[in-house]
């Protein structure tokens, strides 16, 4: 709807001050609308020019409105006077609507500023440590920031409306008890969000942890103010309150490092070749990008119902994905070689049988059956 279709009479006061805002926010528009039209450069470069014509157009379009709201009245003839009630009622107004831009500008400003550094870092790496770190502290603290931001703004714009400020603090003098039982009722909301605040700082977890929760393996996909979304293997999402992760014990497979060590078993007869198989396993390891070149070893951990051993091989990964596919690689191929080249090393179950001159224990020989 362009300029034009706004018809107010000319002694109407509050059409002269949205048409004297409005003139400024559409030619604003028009402006972006031509530099989407005419712009030559890549999308990419164009997105980052207008993006913070996008955040700054509510902030201006306050700020517009707060002056139009200021200047409208001067704009009135000289025959007709506005009431006072209608003249005070458009300072106050006025008044919250330069409160409300400058809050929201100051709040999208550092918001942008927050995310423009998120999206510079490099957190694709195979150890990608300090960058998780800072993704994290860096996230939670952006929204930390618009959930303050916003509260102080509307308690900035309250305080400048007569009447308003001295009943909020009468109400807040006399309603303890209330105050109080709001508290308690809010105490799980309060609790994530102090969570919140020291998983940002104290960081037992991060942007992209490996992470078993619940009996569930899985991503730090998102970290919020109130609530944890990990990133199962298969794609599903666990949604865990931020209290969680300070409350109970959870296991965290990146903490110091993204390197990890994955552990394969196999059960093979009492006949298996294990200084073979350990060698095998480091010409395995050696043959696959999957290993890291740090840890390889195989060594019997236990014997099992005395027919079969136990057999440990240890190999390390870049990440906990790459430790799981290595693991897999590994099986398979020491499966294949003891099928290949020492079928007698597969599990076999023995029995004794013992025969007497009456027979077997029972006393009854098979062979008569016969």
């Amino acid at each position: 709807m362009g300029a034009s279709a706004l018809k107010f009479p000319q002694n109407d006061p509050i059409g002269v001050a949205l048409l004297t805002c409005w003139n400024p926010v559409e030619s604003v528009t028009v402006v972006c609308r031509t530099e989407r039209t005419d712009l030559i450069a890549p999308k990419e470069q164009f997105k980052h020019r207008t993006r913070w014509i996008k955040r700054f157009r509510p902030p201006v379009a306050f700020a517009l409105l707060a002056v139009a709201c200021r200047l409208g009245p001067h704009f009135l003839p000289d025959n007709r006077e506005m009431p006072l009630a209608l003249g005070e009622a458009l300072n106050v107004l006025a008044n919250v609507l330069i409160v409300g831009a400058i809050g929201w500008a100051l709040t999208t400003t550092i918001d942008a500023l927050i995310k423009r550094r998120l999206s510079t870092l490099k957190m694709d790496q195979p150890d990608d440590l300090t960058a998780r770190k800072l993704a994290t502290r860096l996230d939670v603290t952006r929204r930390v920031w618009v959930v303050i931001g916003a509260i102080v703004s509307v308690a900035a714009a309250l305080t400048v409306i007569p009447g308003v400020r001295q009943f909020g603090v009468s109400l807040f003098a006399s309603a303890g008890i209330a105050g109080l039982a709001i508290g308690l009722a809010a105490r799980p909301v309060l609790g994530n969000l102090i969570a919140g605040l020291q998983i940002a700082f104290t960081q037992p977890i991060r942007i992209k942890d490996a992470v078993v929760v619940e009996g569930e393996w899985g991503w730090i996909e998102e970290i919020g103010l109130f609530y944890v979304v990990v990133k199962i293997w298969d794609w599903r999402r666990l949604v865990v309150p931020v209290s969680y992760f300070i409350e109970k014990p959870f296991q965290n497979w990146t903490r110091q490092s993204a390197s990890i060590i994955g552990s394969v078993f196999w059960y093979v007869d009492y006949r298996a070749p294990v200084k073979e198989m350990r060698e095998k396993l480091t010409e395995i390891c050696k043959a696959t990008p999957l290993w890291d070149g740090d840890v390889v070893n195989l060594q019997v951990s236990e014997t099992k119902d005395n027919a079969t051993l136990t057999i440990r091989a240890l190999a390390s990964a870049r990440n906990s994905p790459q430790a799981w596919d290595l693991r897999c690689y590994i099986r398979e191929e020491m499966i294949d070689w003891l099928q290949k080249e020492h079928p007698d090393a597969l599990p076999r179950v023995r029995a004794e049988a013992q025969f007497s001159d009456a027979g077997l224990m029972t006393g009854k020989d098979p062979r008569n059956d016969l």
